[in-house]
């Protein structure tokens, strides 16, 4: 299991988005809305040590599984 004090990268694909606003509901400081289609616009592809809860729990929020949660890869497993 990961350390959630760790570095995390997040990733979105737009082409997946529906445009719920599920990420944007629960984590405001990573995620926003784009004006013309509300389709999800990516703030902080690495968020802050504050953010990395309500990310991660956008990620299993997203309805259309639009946004991937990358950590970091190590030498060692």
């Amino acid at each position: 299991m990961s350390d959630p004090r760790e570095p995390l990268r997040i990733s979105v694909s737009r082409d997946r988005c529906v445009g719920a606003g599920m990420c944007v509901l629960t984590a405001p400081g990573v995620f926003e809305q784009d004006d013309e289609e509300g389709l999800v616009l990516l703030l902080q592809p690495a968020p802050a040590p504050e953010h990395r809860a309500a990310a991660r729990m956008a990620v299993g929020l997203c309805p259309a599984a639009a946004i991937k949660l990358n950590s970091p890869q190590s030498s060692d497993s």
